[in-house]
């Protein structure tokens, strides 16, 4: 950092918790971005000002630059030592330059890499999160929203986290891709890659002919038993999904009960297994029997896993399903951070937007001929049960209209017919009218604030699980009492002849949260983390020290 940085002895600084973050903040590498970025040669802020800053933002549920407007800003320029942090224009300005350098990919490489060597995984969570688009200067394609139940235009992105909900890295579709295009063209070539700098694939092929490289846990949307085939004899990679179609159901008597421990406490499960070939190819089918005699099928490829711990693993997916959820209320990851449209690939072929409308007139027609034949049968019983002349004569009206109807409906179904045919199934984005055609959003600035958004998250998870022992029960319970712990004020002591700087925190709402704080204290004082940009090393207390 810059010579700009000086602190001076505060009392009852806002938000004075979030300093008890930054050790975390700087072990998941938030300054790692400059081994990637140009250092500022000019302006009095300097990048690291900014990414601290944004950091800190975040953390607050300061959500976006422009809510930074409503807070004092010479109130969080001390949590930088700054006289004040940098006015909205002035923020947006500096983090345009940041992310014009465009290596957010290149440093979300060096990242995940990082994390995955740290948490040795060897189970991946992948899921498409839909940011949907409410303006007009986009042409997006319409996207399935699960949590609306909608299909809007909008943006995938395909997150790749951990068993834990802790994130890694995301790629952003270009059009419509769905998860199984994601995975096989970007996902699994980018694990390829992070493994094989961690130098296991051969170790592992060596060890044990069925022993996978990695294992991808995901929903029925990238269903396919090919698909599960190739990757496997590829590049040695194992699945875990729950099977599609599944009509029969098995015995009762062939399920047992097992206890497993999850994060909630130990659960009891009924399950079987069964080895079974879908399409030709071989694979482990799970079944988990509900108390409603419901069986929910689970298949993998994953020879080594436990049946106990396949459908752990697969059960344990709304883990990612969480995480979108925390970030979308806590980091407000759905806005729309960056504005602006860039040209897509012309090469690239979509769903013909003629096909699919001549498609839609088909499916309806279809369906008035569908109610009308049935019309017409119920029609024809009537008419052999009745002897009424005068009742007979208005059935067979009704049937002749009714007659007359489908004969018209199916001429129409005809033409369409003829028409769609004329159409090809997918064009090039290059062939669709002007002003239908396909671009997409500006994403650099996005994806660079993502990053922090995830460094963030992991900083307070890395938090909570320091505080599971003393809240054993609920993560709801430690997640609400670190944002408690961050929106507390605490007093900044600086003292440069010994080269610290103390945060004392102000006291919690019970005995219980000040003795969790007061341990938390002294795992952090042990790290003894220099504040970045100066000499001071940290020290951290609270009321009950």
């Amino acid at each position: 950092m810059s010579d700009i940085i000086r602190f001076d002895p505060c009392e009852s600084v806002p938000f004075g918790g979030v300093l008890f973050l930054l050790p975390f903040l700087l072990a998941n590498g938030l300054l790692s971005y400059n081994h990637y970025y140009s250092p500022r040669d000019r302006g009095y802020y300097d990048f690291d000002v900014i990414v601290l800053a944004l950091a800190f933002m975040y953390l607050c549920r300061i959500k976006n630059i422009e809510q930074l407007k409503h807070y004092s800003p010479g109130e969080l320029g001390k949590l930088l030592g700054l006289d004040r942090i940098p006015e909205a224009r002035c923020f947006r300005s500096v983090l345009h330059e940041l992310s014009s350098e465009e290596q957010a990919g290149r440093w979300n490489a060096y990242l995940s890499q990082e994390w995955i060597n740290t948490d040795d995984v060897s189970i991946y969570y992948v899921d498409g999160h839909v940011q949907v688009y409410h303006g007009y200067l986009a042409t997006l394609g319409k996207k399935h929203v699960s949590r609306q139940k909608l299909c809007l235009p909008g943006t995938v992105e395909f997150w790749v986290n951990n068993a834990d909900g802790m994130p890694y890295f995301y790629i952003t579709g270009q059009v419509n891709e769905k998860l199984k295009q994601a995975l096989e063209e970007e996902i699994i070539p980018r694990l390829n890659e992070l493994h094989q700098s961690k130098q296991t694939r051969h170790a592992h092929q060596s060890e044990d002919a069925v022993s996978p490289f990695y294992t991808l846990v995901f929903d029925r949307e990238a269903y396919s038993p090919e698909f599960f085939e190739k990757i496997w004899h590829q590049y040695r990679i194992a699945v875990i999904t729950y099977r599609k179609n599944v009509k029969n159901k098995w015995d009762e008597k062939d399920f047992t009960e097992y206890k497993i421990e999850t994060d909630l406490g130990e659960t009891e499960m009924r399950l079987c297994e069964k080895h079974i070939r879908l399409n030709g190819v071989s694979a482990r089918e799970i079944r988990k029997r509900n108390n409603n005699e419901h069986q929910t099928s689970v298949i993998t490829t994953n020879y080594q896993l436990s049946a106990e711990k396949i459908a752990l693993y697969m059960f344990a997916r709304w883990s990612q399903e969480n995480f979108f959820r925390y970030m979308r209320q806590e980091y407000d990851i759905d806005r729309i951070i960056q504005y602006g449209v860039v040209e897509l690939d012309k090469n690239i072929k979509v769903v013909n937007r003629e096909y699919s409308n001549l498609t839609y007139r088909l499916k309806k027609i279809r369906e008035k001929i569908s109610r009308r034949q049935s019309k017409l049968y119920l029609l024809e019983e009537e008419n052999t049960k009745t002897g009424l002349e005068e009742q007979s004569a208005k059935n067979i009206a009704k049937q002749q209209e009714l007659v007359e109807e489908l004969t018209s409906f199916r001429e129409e179904e005809k033409r369409l017919i003829i028409e769609r045919k004329k159409h090809p199934y997918k064009i090039p984005i290059g062939k669709m009218p002007e002003n239908h055609r396909y671009n997409k959003l500006k994403t650099e600035s996005r994806h660079l604030q993502n990053i922090i958004k995830m460094i963030c998250y992991r900083a307070e998870t890395a938090l909570a699980n320091i505080l599971a022992s003393e809240y054993k029960k609920s993560k709801n319970e430690i997640r609400a009492l670190i944002k408690t712990l961050i929106s507390t004020q605490a007093d900044i002591t600086p003292d440069y002849e010994q080269n610290t700087l103390t945060v004392n925190l102000y006291s919690l709402a019970s005995q219980r949260d000040n003795s969790a704080i007061a341990n938390i204290c002294h795992v952090l004082n042990q790290t003894e983390t220099l504040y970045p940009g100066t000499d001071l090393r940290l020290f951290f207390k609270n009321a009950t020290l």
